[in-house]
């Protein structure tokens, strides 16, 4: 996704999972995610409807290695169950593949039980770690 309005499209579906972002927030972190983290914005369209949504962006930790990050993946709520999530990570992975990178990997929300299955039992991922957070306070 290059131009603003084709963001504001992927804006419908990727509230769904970022609830939180208003338009003009998603847009700026969108843009300063390309600059500083090479992140990457993708659509799975059904005609010409968006129906779900993918960012990630390459890494290099020494845990592991040179690996593709997926912060979001999400389907929009009435085009779920029909494989697109499968699209959209299958295309992650060819995509680390193709670029050189050893592995993908990604967090889920403790609650996410139905998400959690999809990635072990449809994905083939692995559950390898807990991910921890602290908000700082300026």
């Amino acid at each position: 996704m290059k131009t603003r309005e084709q963001l504001l499209e992927t804006y419908e579906i990727m509230k769904e999972l970022r609830s939180h972002l208003d338009e003009e927030t998603f847009l700026s972190l969108v843009e300063e995610a390309r600059i500083k983290d090479m992140y990457r914005l993708f659509a799975l369209y059904e005609g010409k409807e968006i129906v779900a949504v993918t960012g990630f962006k390459p890494m290099i930790t020494l845990y592991y290695g040179r690996f593709v990050w997926v912060c979001d993946l999400v389907t929009s709520e009435q085009h779920r169950s029909k494989g697109h999530g499968e699209k959209l990570l299958s295309f992650v992975e060819e995509w680390a593949i193709e670029s050189g990178y050893g592995a993908v990997a990604l967090s889920s929300g403790i609650a996410k039980k139905e998400a959690h299955r999809f990635y072990q039992e449809k994905m083939s991922y692995d559950q390898v770690s807990y991910v921890f957070k602290k908000v700082l306070k300026s």
